[in-house]
């Protein structure tokens, strides 16, 4: 069958070029790299990005305490039924 088409049978299978490989190699440090870059970028902007503390949240957050240390005190003081 392969003597009309002109083709010879391989004994050992093909190899990729040099070229081939040295493209494959570079493409996967590029996306390596991209990757890692992609990652250290998120990092910092997650870490730099931080909003600062604001007055009005931290009183919410003390009357929000005052008010359970109170209503603590009132269930301490109710009589039992």
């Amino acid at each position: 069958m392969l003597e009309g088409s002109g083709l010879e049978p391989c004994a050992e299978p093909a190899t990729p070029s040099t070229r081939d490989v040295m493209l494959r190699r570079m493409l996967l440090f590029f996306g390596i790299a991209a990757i890692s870059a992609g990652c250290a970028f998120l990092f910092v902007r997650v870490t730099l990005l931080r909003p600062a503390a604001d007055p009005t949240t931290e009183r919410i957050q003390q009357l929000i305490d005052e008010a359970n240390r109170l209503l603590a005190q009132l269930d301490d003081k109710k009589p039992d039924a």
